[in-house]
């Protein structure tokens, strides 16, 4: 395996402690891989998303045998896509592409079921970007025949960033907004999801991943605080949260997704299929344990 990382941030260095040992050439993308903490057994490079790639990099790009994409669409387009769509269609090697998406592309619908098969009708304007991003990348991959594989990611949370750390810091609210439901996942089982899929290309599949358990925000942060034992923050009204539009914009939409295709056609077993789970396991490595 040659994997090449587009984005090398929380999900894909989770992702590479994850690979089975002897683990694989990695090449993984920074804005200043000279300021990143060094990663033992990937090779940092720039790439700024307004530059293309060096071309020793730009090598290694067209010989890898996967491809991870996990960097954001721009306001003017996917910067992976405008730079490097030749280099990765001439990719000959390249058995597995994963694109990093979101599932907020499939909108408001009121705190109901959706799954892979749900029209998406994003909202925001980064949803929409992603939606855009995604098609642009399908478009590319049916032109070229390149085997690419979408993931649409609940909100992440693991080691380091979690409802412990926000009310260490100061940072939880506990905001009440009526009938709002919102799904997250582990970042060890994307991880997971990731591995399974790379273990079985079906090329052109689109993937949820997410937990068992949609829940409110509000719940997930009364449970850390009680597992912490300290007093949860007060219940405050979303007009009265004060928080940006960006912010506000995620309680404007409520749905429950469904993994359930994760764990027909991968096989995936979450280890963490709920937030219970997740935070039971991160106050006992991370918060009891004292790192």
């Amino acid at each position: 395996m040659r994997l090449f990382c587009f984005g090398f941030g929380y999900s894909a260095r989770t992702l590479a402690a994850h690979l089975p040992l002897p683990g694989p050439h990695i090449v993984g993308t920074c804005r200043d891989p000279g300021a990143a903490p060094p990663i033992a057994g990937v090779d940092l490079v720039a790439f700024n998303g307004l530059s293309p790639l060096a071309p020793h990099d730009r090598q290694c790009l067209r010989h890898a045998t996967h491809i991870l994409l996990s960097i954001p669409p721009a306001e003017d387009g996917d910067p992976v896509l405008a730079l490097h769509a030749a280099d990765i269609a001439a990719a000959g090697a390249c058995r597995w592409i994963g694109y990093l998406s979101s599932t907020g592309v499939y909108g408001d619908h009121k705190g109901a079921w959706v799954d892979e098969a749900t029209a998406p009708r994003p909202r925001t304007a980064r949803a929409r970007r992603r939606l855009a991003a995604e098609r642009a990348w399908q478009a590319l991959a049916a032109r070229h025949g390149l085997p690419l594989h979408i993931f649409r990611l609940a909100g992440i949370y693991g080691p380091g960033r979690n409802a412990f750390m926000a009310l260490k810091s100061g940072r939880a609210h506990r905001i009440i907004s009526p009938g709002h439901v919102s799904s997250r996942i582990h970042v060890a089982d994307l991880a997971a999801v990731i591995l399974a899929s790379m273990a079985q290309p079906r090329p052109g599949a689109i993937y949820n991943v997410c937990d068992d358990m949609p829940a409110s925000p509000a719940d997930v942060v009364a449970y850390a605080a009680a597992r912490m034992g300290v007093v949860a923050p007060p219940p405050t009204a979303l007009e009265e949260a004060g928080l940006s539009a960006f912010a506000r914009s995620f309680y404007s939409e409520s749905r429950r997704v469904s993994n359930r295709r994760i764990r027909d056609e991968l096989g995936v077993r979450l280890r963490y299929p709920d937030y219970r789970s997740g935070l039971d396991a991160l106050w006992k490595s991370e918060i009891a344990g004292g790192t």
